[in-house]
Parts: structure tokens; C-alpha cells; sequence
């Protein structure tokens, strides 16, 4: 067994990051703004139908021109799994139309034949859906309170301060990214930015931890190397736990499935920038706030 005790210069590169996380918030806050988010139809409400098709020769052109002549609203096509596998999602919902799916298949018939099969069929009115995203918006802000309640609570304000400023971080970019990207936003995207939330916090206070116990151990040392050793002392922990995490996660980007996609590409960008967040963000605000040896609580 051996015993790895980097020292990399951290606090030489916080400018610098700093700069590049303001340029990542900027982008992703312009793209949310001006660009917008690819709501599914779980928040924008409509039809979604899983559909598999046993004749390998139709395309999917053919498959969205049959979905676009039974006028239901904007129709998405887009291949799904297997070959042969679709998602469509279209406006149109169900509505008071008990016979709605049945007239679809009747129409699918005649345009394309018997060779196919709906594997799933949701609807999504549009009060349902303002209803979720209205939920989805309330859980996340309640999640980011309740953390800044607990750090306030276990630590000093200023590290609250800096622990928060890092998970909004983490959750705009995030967000940004799947608008620059247009990637659907849907219940799962919900809860992994919920999920998010978690591990970065975790990864945060763990370093928090040791900034407060070295604090109380080196009283003549100043914030800005008592940060950068407790980073260094951190970080073995930090990279396993981040690369395992990782590895989970890219094996259900790439074998999971176009279903879990989204959720697992969420997650992976949530682990990717919690952790720089974690040494990055929450540490500077630190060094920024002057937190010293007299703002730790003392135990008792």
C-alpha cells in the first residue's frame, strides 16, 4: 500500500475557472432564454405512442408523413431502441375521444399496413402538464433551500453561502446544456437534477469538513492554503468516488437504452461539474467571504 499526498496549487487556477464557470452560466442562461428548453410531453402535454414496426423496409420518413396526415399538431419522429422501434410524439391528446388510439391505428393501417404493434401509449393533458412543471420547479427550489438550511445549520454562513452558489452552478449549466443541445426535458430530467443536488452537496461538504478541522489545526495558516490542503487531502476520495459514479453512469448512457439517455446524460454532467464545483466554486467563495479560524464553530 502506498500513501498519495498530492500538492497541486489550486487556489493558482480559482481566477481562472471562475472566469470560465461565468462564460458557462452566461452561455447556458442565453440558450434557456433565447433558445428555450425541449419540454416533453410529461410539462408540454399531448401524446406520446412507442411503436414497433415488423417491416424492416418502411422508413421513418414514411412512418412521420403517415402521422402528419391525420392532423394532430406538431408531430416528433425519432427512432427508438431497436430497428423497426419509434417514438412519436405528437399535440393531440385523447381527450373526450374514447375511440382517439383506435382511429390512429385504423389510419396507421391503411397508410402502412398491419405490420406493427403499440408497445405504449401515454396522454398528457396541457393542465396535467402546468401541474408537473409547476411541481418539478417547487422541488427543485425546495431541495436547494433545505440544503442551505442544513450547511447553515452544520457550518458557518459562509460556507452555506458557498455551497449554495456551487448547486445553482451545477443545475444552470446542466440545464443549459440540455437546451443547447435541445435534449428532451422530461420527469426523469427532474429527478436527476434532484439527484444532482445531492452529490454535489455531498462532495462539498466533505471538503468543507476538512477546510473546518484544519482551520482549528493550523491556527497561523490563512484560508487561501488552508483550502488548498484540504482539497489536496480530499482528493483521492473525491476522484474514486467520482469515477466510479462515472463509469455506472456511461454504462447506462451507452447499454441502457435511448430511454435513459437523457436521465443518465444528466447525471453524468451532474457529477462531472459537482465535482468542479466542489473545489472550483464553493472553495473561492471562502477565500472571498476572509473565512478565518475565528468565523468556525468551535466544538464542543
Amino acid at each position: 500500500m502506498f500513501n498519495l499526498k498530492p500538492d497541486i496549487p489550486f487556489i493558482n487556477y480559482f481566477r481562472l475557472f471562475n472566469i470560465i464557470s461565468l462564460i458557462l452560466i452566461l452561455i447556458s442562461l442565453g440558450s434557456i432564454f433565447y433558445k428555450g428548453l425541449n419540454f416533453g410531453v410529461d410539462f408540454k402535454g399531448g401524446t406520446l405512442i412507442e411503436l414497433r414496426v415488423e417491416n424492416k423496409e418502411i422508413r421513418i420518413s414514411e412512418v412521420r408523413e403517415a402521422f402528419l396526415k391525420m392532423n394532430l399538431g406538431d408531430v416528433n419522429v425519432k427512432k427508438f431502441g431497436k430497428e423497426g422501434d419509434y417514438l412519436i410524439k405528437f399535440e393531440k391528446t385523447k381527450s373526450n375521444d374514447e375511440n382517439f388510439i383506435e382511429n390512429i391505428k385504423d389510419k396507421l393501417f391503411k397508410n402502412m399496413g398491419g405490420n406493427f404493434n403499440f408497445r405504449r401509449v401515454e396522454n398528457v393533458g396541457p393542465k396535467v402538464s402546468a401541474e408537473l412543471l409547476r411541481a418539478g420547479l417547487i422541488a427543485i427550489v425546495l431541495s436547494l433551500t433545505a440544503m442551505l438550511i442544513y450547511i447553515w445549520i452544520r457550518f458557518e454562513w459562509q460556507f452555506s453561502l458557498g455551497a449554495i452558489i456551487a448547486l445553482v452552478h451545477d443545475v444552470i449549466i446542466t440545464i443549459g446544456f440540455f437546451s443547447i443541445l435541445q435534449f428532451e426535458i422530461n420527469l426523469s430530467i427532474i429527478a436527476a437534477v434532484l439527484t444532482i443536488v445531492g452529490y454535489s452537496m455531498n462532495d462539498t461538504v466533505v471538503i468543507f469538513d476538512r477546510v473546518r478541522e484544519n482551520l482549528k489545526k493550523y491556527t497561523s495558516k490563512k484560508i487561501e492554503e488552508i483550502s488548498n490542503l484540504s482539497i489536496n487531502e480530499t482528493l483521492s476520495r473525491t476522484i474514486i468516488t467520482s469515477l466510479t459514479t462515472l463509469l455506472a453512469l456511461l454504462s447506462i448512457f451507452f447499454f441502457g437504452g435511448t430511454i435513459l439517455h437523457g436521465f443518465s446524460f444528466a447525471m453524468i454532467l451532474g457529477v462531472i461539474f459537482g465535482t468542479y464545483s466542489s473545489i472550483f466554486i464553493a472553495n473561492p467563495i471562502l477565500i472571498k467571504l476572509k473565512v478565518n479560524q475565528k468565523s468556525v464553530l468551535k466544538e464542543d
